[in-house]
């Protein structure tokens, strides 16, 4: 092989879109090659000995620069290159990811009597996401939650909220987002642009979101970690019920914050799905 060299993301993940190009000292472009599925760059074109500057870019990617030494064997082996996100911000690999409910949580927090504050979650959910190889932009997220699977740790309450004086979860058994776009935050945060559709209302909302990395799990699998917050109003999807206590204090708060941790398996589907 004339040139060889792996492309690798900052946490060691393949860039399998990378171009790589060789050129003299004299500026000259003498060599240009695309890397494999693998991110691994293999070309069988004999260099001649010298010196030889090695540029790789891949869209979405800022361009890395290394140098290199053609021995009198004709090869440049470039070792690995590793290629950082366009404003420092790090995504998990291209693709399809599905959200591992069992290891995931989707909750909301209330404030109760104007004092303390009321946790609850949904225990049924289900959701998708597909990183954008080459416009990180495009990347979407869909989830759908099962509005009866509402859980604060109380039976009394949990009815009330099924009810129609909130979920009403008879005539609107799902709530659902789907994401429209996503933008930079700063390094690994990402402002998620979406619709949300509760209690048979459609409104824009956006995600913070933090991504907090990759790993292996214990199935062979390869799982990423997000966290998101954002914060609901009651009165923006028709969900105007409340109870007025004494000096004018609210028993329940009109603002939701939600919060989001969620664990997701690379693939369109979990293992033994």
């Amino acid at each position: 092989m004339g040139l060889t060299a792996k492309i690798r993301t900052r946490d060691g993940w393949a860039v399998s879109h990378a171009v790589v190009t060789v050129t003299d000292m004299a500026g000259g472009q003498v060599l240009r090659a695309e890397a494999d599925g693998e991110g691994a760059v293999r070309d069988g074109t004999e260099l001649s000995p010298g010196a030889y500057t090695v540029i790789v870019t891949a869209v979405g990617y800022a361009p890395a620069a290394a140098s290199a030494i053609v021995t009198a064997s004709g090869r440049a082996e470039v070792g690995t290159v590793t290629l950082a996100r366009q404003g420092g911000t790090e995504l998990p690999p291209p693709g399809p990811w599905t959200v591992d409910p069992a290891h995931s949580t989707v909750g909301a927090v209330a404030q109760h009597l104007g004092i303390s504050s009321v946790r609850g979650r949904f225990t049924d959910f289900t959701a998708s996401i597909e990183v954008a190889p080459d416009d990180v932009a495009r990347s979407r997220v869909d989830a759908v939650i099962r509005a009866a699977s509402i859980d604060t740790g109380n039976a009394m309450r949990d009815t009330h909220l099924r009810s129609a004086d909130f979920l009403d979860v008879g005539t609107y058994p799902e709530i659902t987002y789907r994401s429209t776009g996503l933008t930079p935050a700063g390094p690994d945060r990402w402002t998620v642009h979406g619709d949300l559709s509760l209690h048979g209302v459609a409104r824009p909302v956006n995600l913070e979101l933090a991504y907090l990395g990759t790993g292996t799990d214990p199935w062979g699998g390869t799982r990423a970690a997000f966290r998101a917050t954002t914060e609901l109003r009651r009165e923006d999807f028709a969900m105007n019920y409340n109870q007025v206590v004494q000096a004018g204090i609210a028993a329940i708060g009109t603002t939701l914050k939600v919060e989001l941790d969620v664990q997701a398996v690379q693939g369109d589907a979990l293992p033994g799905m």
